[in-house]
């Protein structure tokens, strides 16, 4: 019996362990999309409600996954759609194997509907891309796509046009300008790369000298926290984390200072402030201004070369990766050195900074607001969430407060947009996270903006597979506050600018009514005293449900640091007739006064 093109390429997709492909059908891939209904044991199809949101929902199936996320999109507009979950995908580093349909190869050239370049439109995303013209094509460029996408955790495209997929299977021969491929082998992304032993040597020189040691872990530390907890512990170091490396370890330890940036926390820039030394793992967060003063002794671990020594002058750079590289940096370290008297200091001044600024947040949640503080719900979600939850967030005011007052604990997993910070990823996440993990709870943690753009129709695809599920529990939180609250304190402290609602305000929605329209439980939030049992009523729920929770757009996300100019600019835009400055001055007025208030003992 003949086979296919469209039906090597599933079976070749389904050979890689690939059991989810996200789409959105359309002429372009009507081979692939009928040969999926003709294939019981292939990939399932997950439809979202826009390409877009396929592409987010495989990025979200990749980070929890750890395998590679798949989506599938018709030409033209579909490809066009995929963008921004692709690029999504290429700055988080995030490894995602898009397939895409083009026109006809009789048509190609011919300016045909829905013809576009699709080469030039992914040649700057795709780490890997090429068109299969012939079936004797596919199978070398399939599994060069994925081993690239794994590789280099990053997207690639493979583009087959519609009549390439009709065409029968044969493989490639023994043959000049025939080009074969090896099976499909075992996934993984991790590598055992060490650095030179020279370069190992002097890098355990650099921390045994420091005194007051800071480790920064992002999520290319993400397997190797047991030996970053060594190190910390070997050392007396204080631990920051990046905002993709939030779950990497728990907010429960006391020498963990939480995120580093203009999110982060009070005790991660008093960490980078006063330590001596600096050991970054994994990490590529952008923001200098948040590491330690230029002089600094310091030292960085990451796979990526291209990573190495971007983000600060370090002393001594080691490719290589995470896990292997500390095992090997921990066995140079120098036991006498130990944790000397000024290390014990250092790290009991680190765990006071850290547990004096949980009081803080605790007493800054609790500030009264009009009507619900936006702190107070995630403080309330800290307290509840399941150990085995899977939290996102999306990009917007709401990632100030998922950065600083959701709690990890041993066993959460979390993520965001972390470089491309993107509006609308939470929801689809989300989806990818119950895909990739059917039998953990996730929280979506939205903003109104991100939720008009693009995650209210995604709750539709929530509904329509939450049975597929083992734990049906997937919990939307929308902040709701009529504002695009973010961009809207960026004019005040970035540009001196008032709020401008022409372009800040947004149309009022009930969006718990909305969730109950599509099947789902609906829950309004207008008062303090609601939030922490909206969130039990939610995480108990037999379905996906939404929380709709009133917040008060006022409530300011304060950096642990505000420079002066920042300063200038925000007073600048209130007295230039911002018109919530009464609100804005004292809400903010009465969070800051919660650094400085006696806590209890």
């Amino acid at each position: 019996m003949t086979q296919s093109v469209a039906d090597h390429l599933l079976r070749r997709l389904s050979q890689w362990g690939v059991t989810k492909v996200f789409g959105y059908p359309g002429d372009g891939i009507n081979g692939l999309v009928a040969q999926m209904g003709r294939l019981p044991d292939g990939p399932r199809f997950v439809q979202s409600r826009h390409e877009e949101m396929s592409a987010f929902e495989a990025v979200g199936y990749a980070k929890f996954s750890g395998e590679p996320g798949v989506c599938l999109a018709t030409g033209g507009p579909g490809a066009i759609h995929l963008l921004n979950g692709l690029y999504d995908a290429k700055l988080d580093r995030v490894p995602v194997v898009a397939v895409v349909g083009q026109a006809d190869r009789t048509a190609m050239g011919g300016s045909y509907q829905q013809e576009v370049d699709l080469h030039s439109l992914f040649k700057d995303v795709a780490a890997y891309l090429a068109t299969v013209t012939v079936p004797e094509q596919l199978p070398n460029v399939l599994d060069r796509a994925v081993r690239t996408a794994v590789g280099r955790s990053a997207p690639v495209v493979v583009i087959v046009p519609g009549d390439v997929q009709e065409l029968d299977y044969s493989p490639p021969e023994h043959a000049f300008k025939h080009v074969p491929s090896s099976a499909p082998d075992p996934l993984s992304e991790e590598s055992r790369t060490l650095p030179p032993v020279a370069a190992l040597d002097r890098a355990a020189e650099v921390v045994d000298a420091g005194e007051r040691v800071a480790l920064l872990i992002g999520q290319g530390a993400r397997g190797a926290a047991e030996e970053v907890l060594e190190l910390a512990e070997a050392t007396g170091a204080g631990i920051a984390k990046a905002l993709l490396g939030k779950d990497v370890l728990p907010d429960d330890l006391p020498h963990v200072t939480g995120s580093i940036g203009l999110l982060g926390t009070r005790p991660s820039w008093e960490l980078m402030r006063d330590c001596d030394t600096l050991v970054i793992i994994g990490s590529n967060m952008p923001y200098s201004q948040f590491l330690p003063p230029f002089g600094r002794r310091a030292v960085q671990i990451d796979a990526d070369p291209g990573s190495i020594g971007m983000r600060y002058p370090t002393e001594v750079n080691l490719v290589g990766d995470a896990k292997a590289t500390l095992r090997a940096l921990l066995e140079r370290l120098d036991p006498a050195q130990g944790l000397a008297e000024p290390r014990r200091r250092w790290r009991e001044t680190v765990e006071e900074g850290v547990a004096h600024w949980w009081e803080v947040l605790d007493a800054q949640a609790r500030v009264p607001a009009d009507p619900v503080n936006p702190m107070l719900v995630v403080h309330e979600l800290s307290l509840r969430v399941p150990d085995d939850a899977v939290v996102t967030a999306d990009s917007g005011s709401v990632t100030n407060w998922y950065a600083r007052l959701l709690r990890m604990r041993p066993g959460m997993r979390g993520s965001l947009s972390g470089t491309l910070a993107t509006m609308g990823c939470a929801v689809p996440y989300a989806i990818g996270a119950k895909f990739a993990a059917p039998d953990r709870p996730a929280v979506a943690l939205v903003g109104d903006g991100a939720m008009q753009m693009n995650g209210l129709m995604e709750l539709l695809t929530a509904r329509r597979y939450h049975e597929l599920w083992d734990d049906p529990r997937l919990v939307v939180c929308v902040l709701h506050n009529n504002d695009l609250n973010q961009v809207t304190w960026e004019l005040r402290a970035m540009g001196g600018s008032p709020k401008t609602p022409f372009s800040q305000d947004l149309p009022e929605l009930s969006y718990a009514a909305f969730a109950e329209q599509a099947g789902l439980v609906g829950i309004t939030v207008d008062r303090p005293e609601d939030v922490g049992p909206a969130w039990d009523r939610a995480l108990s729920a037999d379905r996906p449900a939404l929380i709709d929770v009133r917040c008060d757009a006022d409530v300011p996300p304060i950096p642990p640091q505000v420079d002066r100019e920042q300063l200038v600019d925000t007073v600048k835009a209130l007295l230039s007739g911002d018109p919530d400055r009464r609100g804005v001055i004292a809400r903010g007025l009465a969070a800051k006064a919660q650094e400085f208030l006696p806590r209890r003992d």
